[in-house]
């Protein structure tokens, strides 16, 4: 292996400082005049190119972009890392679930998107003069390239597009992503089908099938086999002592895995790279964090540099002569026609609105860096000349460039149906919540009445795809104990109906620590029922008091009421009380009583409970004259009224003023005949004890409804406070 040159490094480091100043200020700028920054970033690559930079300043060109082939690989590298992480996160961003419900408007738009520019394309081969094709190319394989040039879309370009817009979440956009991930599979199927052509001199469908159907291996291992490894790994690198940091690792490890499956199956890296991030996505033990961390990179470095790079190999100089524009001209023309007519084709007939079919359309034109690189291979194998390649690559950018403002004009007309704004408002509100957007949930159990209750809330309390895992623990290793654990599991297991739930069985002598070992592994939220009956006023007990010191995530803890039965086919709370805080806290408690009233038919009552201990308890009539305890009162049951219509409830707001703030809750829910509250609580420390808060407490001891309590862990200090 031959060293790189201290020049080589030198012209390496220039190159990417270089590509990424410009990209990420035309992105920025871009940005400003209300474009997607990849529209910035694309011409990053022609403004220092030899369409420009090499005509303005050849030797500084030269100097930065020489046609040493060890050079342009190094940047190439960098490029191709980069397109591989923007697809991964594309893949974070992919919902399954929505492309099945969607499947029939996916699948025609696929199959539109594909046949019409393929069509066209090769009557567009058959019809370009001699000129164009390429010193060992025939008439047949360069109509044949062409048509595989045409029907590509780039799913990173559209990905990019759908991201800077916010549209990855829209039917539409999942459509897209749907159709550009067809076509993108089916592109490079016929591509290597057409350079088997070319370099054998004949069609191989032996090689094609075989192809086709290692794929279709591939994809099913994918979402099976490698979703359970993917979770295995991720649960090991959360055990480890780096944490986030191996968990990231395993991220880009099972990308780059599938990325190498997908190039030595024939179909091109960057697919396998989508697929992982799919997995990734899907696995319950998958962080916000590490999701967040790969995004930022990508982002900021890797996506930049490599639309930048797409436009290095384009020299515009060379369609300067009047037929080549003018062919150039007819070629982009045809291709937009074609991926427009055949996708809104498909749109339609699949049942979508004319002005989303358009979107489609329009989304699905943009063909970027991925139709530069099948330029690229045809130029290689001799079926494009330079002037057929910078024909193709002057459509690729300038379909690319088109897509942004098109499809921000034509989603302005898109109205989202009633399912999808429901949809996508309930979204919006997960997005920012605590509780309710959890991925996976902890539900240790020894069977009981509280953690059958706790199940059966959690349940109704939580995302229908969120997976829950049941979790029982024992010291003892005989068959009596696991009989016990396996019974417990089961008992719960029933309140689940068809969610997605695992199970896991730990023998160990310190339970709580157990408990707490298994929630640090990427859960979001445990959930805890409380003992059967209080006690001399211990309202916890010993197990429950290692929990809340050990556990580090927020917990749900249950107790059910007296006249409550746990095990009825509906649970019968009809009349939920949860407190009006203005804390984060207290909005977890609201969105969590919100989400369980909606599943029940239940009414909410919003009560805010103004502390005066000189003041005897009282009910505070919010349309009388307002003090400036009783305005903010006001002011916390607006808050709650408008977080409540965003699910889709209308709430009774109360105020109530009183020494107490425990003592008055319980006396608000017996008074309206609550039976169920709802509460919210940040841990904290009483001495060597954890301490739920006086409020809280008195609410769990004296309270005859069921009581829900969602309790945050201790908040950590901020770095350099006092």
């Amino acid at each position: 292996m031959t060293p790189l040159t201290e020049h080589q490094l030198l012209v390496f480091w220039a190159q990417l400082a270089l590509l990424l100043a410009v990209a990420r200020g035309l992105g920025g700028l871009a940005r400003r005049i209300g474009q997607p920054a990849v529209v910035g970033e694309l011409a990053a690559g022609l403004l220092v190119g030899p369409s420009v930079l090499g005509r303005l300043a050849p030797d500084l060109y030269r100097f930065l972009f020489p046609s040493d082939p060890v050079q342009s690989g190094l940047l190439l590298a960098v490029a191709w890392i980069g397109v591989a992480l923007l697809l991964v996160v594309t893949g974070f961003e992919t919902d399954l679930a929505l492309l099945a419900h969607l499947g029939r408007s996916s699948l025609l738009v696929s199959v539109g998107s594909l046949l019409v520019p393929l069509a066209l394309g090769f009557g567009v081969g058959q019809l370009l003069p001699g000129q164009f094709v390429g010193p060992d190319g025939t008439r047949l394989t360069f109509s044949l390239f062409m048509a595989v040039a045409l029907s590509l879309s780039a799913l990173p370009v559209v990905a990019k597009i759908l991201l800077d817009m916010r549209l990855m979440r829209r039917n539409v956009g999942q459509v897209i992503v749907a159709a550009g991930m067809a076509n993108d599979l089916v592109g490079w199927i016929l591509l290597g089908a057409v350079a088997g052509i070319v370099t054998s001199g004949g069609f191989n469908l032996v090689a094609l099938a075989t192809t086709v159907g290692a794929m279709a291996v591939f994809m099913a291992l994918a979402f099976t086999v490698g979703q359970h490894l993917t979770d295995a790994a991720l649960r090991r690198a959360y055990q480890s002592d780096a944490g986030l940091v191996s968990a990231f690792t395993v991220a880009i490890l099972v990308a780059l895995v599938a990325a190498v499956s997908t190039q030595a199956i024939g179909v091109e890296a960057v697919l396998g790279a989508f697929l992982a991030g799919i997995v990734l996505g899907r696995s319950r033990y998958q962080r916000e964090e590490v999701a967040h961390a790969l995004e930022v990179v990508t982002n900021a470095f890797f996506a930049p540099v490599f639309f930048a790079t797409a436009g290095l190999f384009v020299d515009l100089g060379l369609l300067l002569q009047p037929s080549a524009a003018a062919w150039a001209g007819v070629v982009v023309a045809v291709a937009a026609v074609a991926k427009l007519l055949g996708s809104s084709l498909g749109a339609w007939l699949g049942g979508m609105s004319r002005t989303e079919g358009l979107a489609v359309g329009v989304g699905l034109n943009a063909r970027g860096a991925i139709e530069i690189v099948v330029a690229t291979v045809g130029l290689g194998l001799g079926v494009l000349n330079q002037t057929s390649y910078s024909v193709v690559v002057v459509l690729a950018l300038a379909t690319s460039m088109m897509a942004p403002p098109l499809l921000r004009a034509v989603l302005r007309q898109v109205q989202a149906g009633p399912d999808e704004a429901a949809r996508l408002q309930r979204e919006a509100v997960l997005e920012r919540s605590v509780i309710a957007d959890t991925k996976t949930a902890l539900l240790p159990t020894r069977g009981g009445t509280n953690s059958v209750l706790a199940g059966r809330l959690l349940d109704l309390a939580l995302h229908q795809d969120t997976t829950i895992t049941i979790y029982t623990v024992h010291p003892a290793r005989d068959d009596e104990a696991r009989q016990k654990a396996d019974i417990a599991a089961r008992e719960v297991e029933r309140s689940f109906g068809d969610r997605p739930t695992d199970r896991i069985d730990r023998v160990a002598d310190d339970v709580a620590e157990a408990i707490c070992t298994e929630a640090r592994l990427g859960y979001g939220l445990v959930a805890l029922g409380m003992t059967e009956a209080m006690r001399g006023g211990q309202i916890m007990s010993p197990l429950l008091h290692e929990l809340l010191s050990c556990c580090s995530i927020p917990l749900l803890l249950v107790k059910h009421g007296a006249a409550l039965d746990p095990h009825a086919p509906r649970l019968g709370f009809r009349r939920i009380l949860v407190p009006a805080v203005g804390t984060r806290v207290g909005q977890a408690a609201q969105e969590v009583a919100y989400t369980i009233a909606d599943g029940l038919d239940a009414s909410v009552d919003v009560v805010h409970v103004v502390n005066r201990p000189d003041k005897a308890p009282s009910m505070v009539t919010l349309d009388s004259a307002v003090t400036d305890s009783h305005g903010k009162a006001v002011s916390m049951l607006e808050q709650a009224r408008s977080l409540a219509a965003k699910f889709g409830q209308d709430v009774n707001a109360l105020a109530r003023v009183g020494p107490s703030v425990g003592e008055e809750l319980a006396a608000a829910g017996k008074e309206i005949g609550a039976d169920l509250l709802v509460l919210g609580a940040r841990m904290r420390s009483a001495g060597d004890k954890p301490f739920m808060g006086h409020g809280v407490e008195y609410v769990l001891e004296h309270a005859e409804q069921t009581v829900l309590v969602i309790l945050f862990p201790v908040e950590e200090p901020a770095v350099g406070g006092s």
